[in-house]
């Protein structure tokens, strides 16, 4: 009963937004932490690989909650957007772009962006459909572990792959920047007085995410990691 009210209702759509985007935000950092394993070596990085592998049923029903919360996320706000110009039908002679920021007009438009390289992304490391050739070369490393390392490798090698993760970080960043914001208004955490410091924040947060997302790629192009 109180699930089927935060969904019909304006506030409780808004709240789960907010809900599901806080797992997704906390998801993105420890992923991009998990990461950073490729920086101390091939046994870090397969590693870490062979105990996610390791949890078996468990990450599978984290994948699918996380894509489920994703959807969700993502169909809310549209729903919300949707009803936002219905409930102003004739828009402004003259919009106020000084105080809409980028990141907050294009806040559909890059979940969607967003939602499809999840997708792409699942199908290149996770299933094996973009780079086929990498998984049916059963790459080991020297104690018999998937070489998740290598695989990383040999996919960033191809600079179309690369620029366009490069590129759907960019957009993640984006969203995220004003993401952060709303968040926060939501549960209430804002005020006044600490607002301009919250989109200084959400600004530092996000360059952040993007620079801690593609020093991968942009350190296997250049040939710092090999």
């Amino acid at each position: 009963m109180v699930l089927k009210r935060m969904f019909t209702s304006s506030v409780g759509r808004k709240f789960l937004v907010a809900l599901t985007g806080t797992l997704l935000i906390l998801f993105i950092i420890v992923h991009m932490i998990g990461n950073w394993n490729m920086f101390l070596g091939p046994d870090a990085m397969n590693s870490y690989a062979e105990k996610l592998q390791s949890l078996g049923g468990i990450l599978w029903i984290a994948r699918i909650g996380l894509l489920l919360a994703f959807v969700i996320h993502i169909f809310l706000t549209i729903q919300l957007n949707i009803e936002n110009k219905m409930a102003r039908p004739i828009p402004y002679k003259k919009k106020d772009y000084v105080k809409a920021s980028l990141s907050s007009r294009t806040m559909v438009l890059s979940g969607i962006l967003i939602l499809s390289f999840v997708v792409y992304h699942l199908l290149h490391y996770t299933f094996g459909v973009v780079q086929p050739e990498t998984f049916k070369m059963n790459l080991t490393d020297s104690t018999g572990k998937p070489d998740v390392y290598r695989m990383v490798i040999y996919g960033f090698q191809n600079p179309i792959i690369s620029i366009s993760y490069i590129i759907a970080i960019l957009f993640l960043s984006m969203h995220l920047d004003h993401a952060l914001q709303s968040t926060f208004q939501t549960f209430g955490l804002t005020t006044k007085n600490i607002f301009d410091r919250l989109i200084k924040i959400s600004h530092g947060f996000a360059i952040f995410i993007f620079i801690g997302y593609n020093i991968v790629p942009v350190s296997i192009l250049i040939g710092i990691l090999h």
